[in-house]
């Protein structure tokens, strides 16, 4: 397990318009930035990166036990290959309606990969980046089999892809915004993030013009890089429909990584494969792909799993 001290990431959310609209916001410039370093991202790669770990956070509103996990993956064709981001929740005593934590944690395939900046607007080219794929959610509640939902790539730029995943898969009207903002300094200046689901009884006044402040708004890093805070992007989204937003939740990344878990990876590659290790290296080593945390195990630790 390896994390960073990390300072100032919160989530918040709360209702609107009598209970028909749900918003949640979230900062996450911290737990990007911490990622960043330890995968090494270059800056493209970085924002797309930074795009699916803030998704997971926002997402992580459906968690309701400290055991459940959600696994938010972006499988594309693009340069950067596959990304991963997996979201849990820490609570007072293990039950829903206590949430004291939000933690993230993920990976890219490829975080070297880059491109050019867009030549039409001089924005990084995430959905380039991406390529066509899918994205995909595994809700994993501890129920027999976990809840996954699969759709089409839109864009490639997280964002619009995911709320075409409320709309299809799970049949809510959403509007998603992502955003990590790349310094100079190739650090992450400002990331993060807004979701808005319409539940039933939504009026139709309200979609309407939901979607119009929403496309003439500025980027949400925009904004938060402007002194912004999350509270005031949510209340001007909402403003008219009487919001009322809840405490902050602190969101950190963090890796739960172990050794256990690490044997259990080697025994689910099978005892054949396992004798074949042992046979021609006398022992192995595990990287951890979302924290780079390293396992070594012995000849006869590996027999032991035998």
């Amino acid at each position: 397990m390896k994390q960073a001290e990390q300072t100032g990431d919160f989530l918040i959310s709360g209702t609107a318009a009598d209970g028909c609209l749900r918003i949640i916001g979230a900062e996450t410039t911290a737990a990007v930035n911490h990622a960043q370093s330890i995968h090494h991202a270059a800056p493209t790669a970085a924002a797309a990166l930074g795009r699916v770990l803030t998704g997971a956070i926002l997402m992580a509103k459906e968690l309701k036990n400290d055991a459940d996990r959600l696994t938010l993956q972006v499988k594309g064709r693009g340069p950067i290959g596959g990304i991963t981001a997996v979201s849990r929740i820490f609570t007072r005593n293990g039950a829903a309606g206590n949430l004291d934590g939000i933690f993230v944690k993920g990976y890219a395939e490829n975080p070297y990969a880059d491109l050019p900046l867009r030549a039409s607007d001089g924005k990084l080219d995430v959905g380039g980046l991406v390529g066509k794929g899918f994205l995909s959610v595994i809700l994993d509640l501890g129920l027999k089999e976990p809840y996954t939902g699969s759709v089409p790539l839109q864009s490639g730029e997280i964002a619009e892809d995911l709320s075409y995943y409320y709309a299809v898969s799970k049949q809510v009207p959403a509007a998603v915004s992502l955003g990590v903002l790349i310094d100079r300094d190739l650090s992450i200046r400002k990331a993060g993030g807004f979701l808005l689901q319409l539940l039933p009884g939504a009026p139709d006044k309200l979609i309407t013009e939901l979607e119009a402040r929403i496309s003439n708004m500025p980027s949400v890093t925009t904004l938060l890089n402007a002194g912004a805070s999350m509270e005031n992007i949510l209340e001007d989204i909402a403003a008219g429909y009487a919001p009322e937003l809840s405490s902050k939740i602190p969101c950190a990344y963090s890796c739960d990584c172990s050794r256990t878990r690490m044997e259990q990876a080697l025994c689910s590659i099978g005892k054949e494969e396992l004798r074949t290790i042992l046979e021609e290296d006398h022992g192995a080593e595990i990287c951890c792909h979302f924290c780079g945390m390293k396992y070594e195990f012995s000849e006869k630790e590996l027999e032991s799993l035998l």
